[in-house]
This record gives structure tokens, C-alpha cells and sequence, in this order.
């Protein structure tokens, strides 16, 4: 690895981790936001409707106000696949369930403590729901009080929340993840074989960027170490999240352009991504700024005289096509042409076009 800046990301130490467990709650998460991930919302509500209505029910109300359990995820036993959740998971007592799995004791406060209080006397006042809306309903349009009222209910359940969704965990496993955890495996491997490859011969600031395909980190603040772990599902965006004060997980896609989410998908997913991204005459003029320059959201949106949310959407979709590079700079957003990606994707159409057919 190149020589490390002093005070930069790249005094960060890196480590690695592997394990299907991840992919078990990645999948879930992107099953129920299927517009952010860029999936067909009709075949992700198929896989969510092979559950039973109250384990259904369950996952649309808690998932919005969760995060993927990496902390307990990490502390999992070897090999980390989905069975050795669910059997961890078992061994837990009803009660304790949620709170161990999600880390509630260090969640940042007055969340975790008034969550704890709610698990414990059983019930939900009107001052738990003002201390915790404007924490957790906070820049989510989606999620108002209801939805959140919703929440706290279950909370106010503790022995019927841990059962409820170690059942849904478990027939998820069986209707769907079963399976797809075999199909992913193999990638999961050779995806973290190919990063230890290339963090051999790069700093750690050139590795996250090629690893997030395009995300260009100044700092993670008082970071010392991060784990970086594959993932099928995220591809082509990923999730970090803290293991302790000093320590962070850093979930990278690894899906290969002509490999889809959708199990015995014919056309490649990044093809149909970037295509569908590219035939946007808007965002084809950003493209062209892009292509010249760094430009902010805001910049861009007052040379095409569009509205913020406008061109933050475009660049949404040019991101999740993996068209875009994006530096972080603090609290701004820089954006650059992801020329590598246009490349391939004119490749992949070639050789879509050229494949042999069974037909």
C-alpha cells in the first residue's frame, strides 16, 4: 500500500470481513426500499409477499426506523451465514431479541434509553413521542407519527417483537435467502479477494473510492480502523455504520455489471440501469457538464435553471447507475463523469447484442 499522509484517511487501518449474515439483512432492507436500490418494486413486493400478513405487517412497521445490525453481525461466530444468525439469534431470550440485535444500549441518547424504558414498563407516553419524533422521523418524508406511533407499539411488546421477527427472519431464510446465498456465495468470495488485491497496490482513500465505484472520502472523523466487508445486494452504493467510537464497517457492492438482483435476470441489471439513465435528456446535459468539471448540486441547478430536488433526483439516478464519481468535502457534494462506467456500458450493450440465444 502507498505511503500513508500523516492526519489523513489514510493513517486508517483496514481489515476485512465476510459472511452471508450481512446479505441476510442487506436484502431485507433493500427489499422494502426498492426505488433507492433501483430494483422492480413489483418483483421485491413478490419476494416480501411469501410471508405470512403479520410478519409482513411487522417488517414495514420497524424496518423504516432501523439499521442493519453490523454490530452484531461482526461479533458473530464464524462462517457468519444466514443459519448461524438465526441460531444465535435463537439462543437470545424473546425480550432481549431487538434489543441485542439492533445494539439499543448504544444507540445514541435519549433513543436507546427511551426505548429501553418502553421495553420495560411495557407502554408508550405521549413524552416518548416527543422526544423520539424529531430524532427518528427527522429529513424521513415517509415516516410521520403514525408510522412512528406504530413503532413504539411494538417496542411496548418486547417478548411478541423478538418472536414475531425471529419467525419473519426465518421465513424469509426459507422462502427466498435459502437459496439466493448459495447464488451469491461465490461472488462474495471472489469480490473480496479482487479488493485485498487491489488494496495491495493503493491508499486507503483510493481504495474506498474504487470499492464504492466512485465515492471520493476526505475523512471518517476519529477513525482508526475500518472493516471492509462485500455485498451483493448494495451494488453499486454502500452502507457504512460504527462498531465502536474508534471502529466503522464499510459494506462495498461487489456485483458483477452483467450479474442482476433478480434471480435468472437475461439482461445484465448495470446495463438496464445505465440505459435507462442515459436516455434522460437532462440528465444527459449534466453528464456534459459533469464530463468537463466538479460541479455541486447547487451549481448545476442554476445553470439548468431546475429546482434542487430536481437535479439531486437526476444525480440520484446517475449515481445509482454508477455514471457519477462524488467527492465528499465536508458538507458539500462534488460531482464528476464516471467516464469508465460509459465505457463499459457501451461494451456491455456490444456484447448483450452479440450473445448466443437458446431461442
Amino acid at each position: 500500500m502507498s505511503q500513508a499522509t500523516p492526519g489523513t484517511l489514510d493513517d486508517v487501518a483496514i481489515s476485512w470481513d465476510i459472511g452471508s449474515a450481512y446479505e441476510l439483512f442487506v436484502s431485507l432492507e433493500v427489499l422494502h426500499h426498492p426505488d433507492i436500490f433501483g430494483i422492480r418494486a413489483s418483483w421485491a413486493a413478490g419476494v416480501r409477499s411469501r410471508l405470512s400478513a403479520a410478519e409482513r405487517g411487522l417488517l414495514e412497521d420497524v424496518l423504516p426506523f432501523l439499521y442493519i445490525p453490523f454490530h452484531w453481525i461482526s461479533q458473530l461466530p464464524q462462517p457468519k451465514d444466514s443459519i448461524t444468525a438465526l441460531l444465535s439469534l435463537r439462543q437470545i431470550p424473546p425480550a432481549e431479541r431487538v434489543p441485542d440485535l439492533f445494539s439499543i444500549d448504544n444507540m445514541k441518547e435519549p433513543v436507546g434509553e427511551t426505548l429501553r424504558a418502553i421495553a420495560a414498563r411495557k407502554s408508550w407516553e405521549k413524552v416518548d413521542l416527543e422526544t423520539l419524533a424529531p430524532l427518528l422521523c427527522k429529513d424521513k418524508k415517509d415516516l410521520d407519527q403514525a408510522a412512528l406511533k406504530r413503532y413504539l407499539d411494538w417496542w411496548a411488546k418486547p417478548e411478541e417483537f423478538g418472536e414475531l421477527l425471529t419467525s419473519a427472519l426465518q421465513s424469509y431464510h426459507q422462502a427466498f435467502f435459502e437459496e439466493e446465498e448459495k447464488r451469491i456465495a461465490p461472488v462474495l468470495k471472489q469480490g473480496l479477494e479482487n479488493a485485498r488485491a487491489l488494496a495491495k497496490n493503493m491508499s486507503v482513500t483510493e481504495l474506498l473510492a474504487e470499492l464504492s465505484q466512485g465515492v471520493h472520502f476526505d475523512q471518517f472523523e476519529e477513525m482508526s480502523e475500518l472493516v471492509l466487508v462485500p455485498a451483493y445486494w448494495t451494488t453499486p452504493l454502500i452502507m457504512y455504520g460504527d462498531l465502536s467510537p474508534s471502529k466503522m464497517v464499510f459494506v462495498f457492492g461487489v456485483r458483477p455489471a452483467d450479474m442482476s438482483v433478480v434471480p435468472g435476470e437475461m439482461v445484465p441489471e448495470g446495463l438496464i440501469r445505465a440505459l435507462k439513465a442515459l436516455a434522460d435528456p437532462t440528465r444527459l446535459r449534466i453528464l456534459h457538464d459533469l464530463s468537463l468539471e466538479a460541479v455541486t448540486p447547487s451549481e448545476l441547478a442554476r445553470r439548468l435553471r431546475l429546482r434542487a430536488p430536481t437535479v439531486t433526483h437526476h444525480l440520484n439516478e446517475l449515481r445509482l447507475a454508477g455514471l457519477v464519481n462524488l467527492k465528499l468535502e465536508g458538507q458539500e457534494k462534488r460531482y464528476t463523469a464516471r467516464s469508465e462506467t460509459i465505457e463499459t456500458t457501451c461494451s456491455m450493450l456490444q456484447a448483450f447484442l452479440q450473445r448466443n440465444s437458446n431461442v
